[in-house]
């Protein structure tokens, strides 16, 4: 992968590309080596920007088989955002110029399940691990709501939520999605077999899978 421009489908074309490689155990493991360090030392140009879970479980280069200078990482527990995600988020996409923006949730989801069990049980964590849980709260409601209980509708509907609360919170993703400068899809993990699926995309003409 070179610094040269691509559009979003190309950018997306990559990552699942390179999910497929890491699924079947033949990743070539891109862009890591020392003259990709010395190329991307003076500057960067990502082709996509990642917002997911910080589970250890969800390493992004390594699940998508990319490397040095590819992906603009940002990541908190749950995907919650706040002031700080969305400017970073912003500064991947405005001055980075990234084509692509790709929310990643995973089953088995520690935020999502502390989640359902503080509306089932009423027991909420203490400190600001609470400031999570209620964040992913909506989801589950909304969820809920629509007549989905079970553990993958839950986290279909959180990657959902959160692509489309980037756009609503802010002027200037919104403004590239509508301009066609920059897209953004939400992806769902599986832990066990590696594999990410598309469930909700905007300003990406690609089909998603509907809810389970």
């Amino acid at each position: 992968m070179t610094d040269t421009v691509i559009t979003a489908h190309q950018a997306f074309d990559l990552l699942l590309e390179g999910n497929q490689r890491f699924v079947s155990g033949t990743s070539e493991h891109p862009n890591q080596d020392a003259a990709r360090r010395t190329e991307t030392a003076p500057g960067q140009r990502p082709f996509a920007v990642l917002f997911g879970c910080s589970d250890s479980r969800l390493a992004a280069e390594i699940i998508f088989d990319r490397g040095l200078g590819d992906l603009f990482v940002v990541r908190t527990a749950g995907h919650v955002m706040g002031p700080e995600v969305l400017g970073s988020i912003e500064y991947g996409a405005d001055v980075l110029d990234a084509p692509l923006i790709v929310v990643l949730g995973h089953d088995s989801c520690g935020a999502i399940a502390a989640a359902r069990a503080a509306l089932e049980d009423g027991l909420t964590p203490a400190g600001y691990v609470r400031d999570v849980v209620e964040r992913v709260t909506p989801s589950v409601l909304a969820a809920r709501a629509a007549g989905h209980n079970k553990a993958d509708a839950i986290l279909e509907e959180h990657v959902r939520h959160t692509v489309d609360l980037l756009l609503d919170r802010s002027r200037t993703l919104a403004e590239r999605v509508a301009t066609g400068r920059t897209a953004v899809v939400g992806l769902c993990y599986r832990l066990a077999d590696g594999g990410a699926r598309l469930v909700a995309a905007r300003g990406l003409d690609v089909p998603a899978e509907s809810p389970s």
